[in-house]
């Protein structure tokens, strides 16, 4: 595994670096060598090391949503409101929505089907996001109408709303009955996790004022209580609706309010753990792609993925009706809530794992859109926040 882990990061930082170079996503350099160390290519990856992907993706994620909550002023949020809230599931009910329409005239197959499809690669990915959007944030870009605020906490929430709709369109493929309960649990789980989240971040607070320590154990404490709460999410599921992920943000900007002064410190901290955590995020992403399945893909599939990507455009279009934001702006946000990875990663082989008839197509289309949207909103972000948005 040492050997793996020594390729992971030394090419993946390189293929980064050079992708950088030649004005591409560093990311796509990393995902690229994903898939070149992946299964499906040279194959160099440790077994072991592909056993624990999806706990090691999950702990970039935790990193970086920590560094998140520690950025993110709740007077930001509050100054935000309504789209903030609509950014968390419009545009995910308009790309379904476009699946469901478009997919069974233009792969032959059933509505069901391209609900269960529409769900997989409607999750947006704060994986990609929130760093671009912390970069925003430091740099002053759209900070004067809490644009980066708002995409920050749209694309925490989306997630938790996508897989619970994800859940309920595959149980009634296998012949399961869904009850409005299924539906109720996503305002549960994000209540359950904010409240969970900002109790935790306020006694860590209390602490930190109390007792003196240094930065560094701050840290260890605060990624101990993250890991505690995505933990608690595992164990309660199935018996209680709770977002772990909005917890671990939640506590961050608990801490955020309480002790700015240590936030920023802490902040820092985070930002220098996800130049490792985001190497490993990115090569872990790539090497669970199976670029077979991107190869048996017809013209269909991409033109299909681009449609649906303009009703997802056309979502995040609504959600700023009757704000402040002028065309430039509003443009930012319809490229910026493009991107797709970790979620699609992470269950687009669940419906051929349970035997649906659409599980080959399903997992083809998850594929390709990571393959297109997590470089193509990456590189669109970069290319465009300097001119159409206004520095404060």
């Amino acid at each position: 595994m040492l050997t793996s882990l020594a390729y992971v990061f030394l090419l993946g930082m390189l293929l980064g670096w050079v992708f950088s170079r030649i004005g591409l996503p560093s990311l796509l350099g990393m995902l690229v060598t994903g898939i070149l160390l992946g299964p499906c290519v040279l194959n160099l990856l440790d077994p072991a090391l592909l056993g624990i992907s999806a706990d090691l993706r999950q702990l970039a994620l935790i990193i970086i949503l920590t560094r998140a909550g520690l950025s993110l002023n709740i007077a930001d949020l509050k100054r935000v409101g309504r789209p903030a809230v609509l950014m968390c599931f419009v545009p995910a009910c308009f790309e379904i929505c476009g699946m469901v329409l478009l997919a069974p005239k233009m792969l032959g197959i059933t509505a069901l089907e391209a609900a269960v499809m529409g769900a997989v690669i409607a999750a947006v990915s704060p994986a990609v996001i929130v760093p671009k959007m912390l970069r925003l944030m430091e740099e002053g870009y759209g900070t004067a109408k809490s644009i980066p605020q708002m995409i920050l906490a749209g694309a925490s929430v989306d997630d938790v709303f996508v897989i619970v709709l994800f859940t309920a369109f595959t149980g009634i493929s296998q012949g399961d009955t869904v009850a409005v309960m299924d539906f109720l649990q996503v305002p549960l789980s994000i209540l359950l996790g904010i409240a969970c989240g900002a109790a935790l971040g306020h006694l860590l607070a209390l602490l930190f004022r109390k007792k003196h320590m240094r930065d560094t154990a701050k840290v260890l404490i605060i990624l101990s209580a993250a890991f505690l709460l995505v933990a608690l999410e595992n164990r309660v599921k199935g018996i209680v609706p709770f977002s772990g992920l909005i917890a671990v943000m939640c506590l961050g900007i608990l801490l955020q309010r309480n002790r700015p002064e240590v936030a920023v410190r802490l902040s820092a901290k985070f930002s220098r753990l996800w130049v490792a955590a985001e190497v490993l995020l990115f090569v872990l992403v790539g090497a669970a792609v199976d670029i077979r399945y991107a190869a048996q893909a017809g013209p269909a599939v991409v033109l299909l993925l681009c449609c649906v990507l303009l009703f997802r455009m056309a979502g995040v279009f609504c959600c700023m009706l009757g704000t402040v934001l002028n065309a430039k702006e509003r443009l930012f946000c319809m490229i910026a809530y493009m991107p797709k990875a970790t979620v699609q990663a992470a269950i687009g082989a669940v419906p051929l794992s349970m035997g649906l008839a659409c599980g080959q197509i399903v997992l083809t289309v998850a594929v390709l859109s990571i393959l297109i949207t997590a470089p193509l909103g990456a590189f669109g972000v970069e290319r465009t926040y300097k001119v159409l948005l206004r520095k404060k």
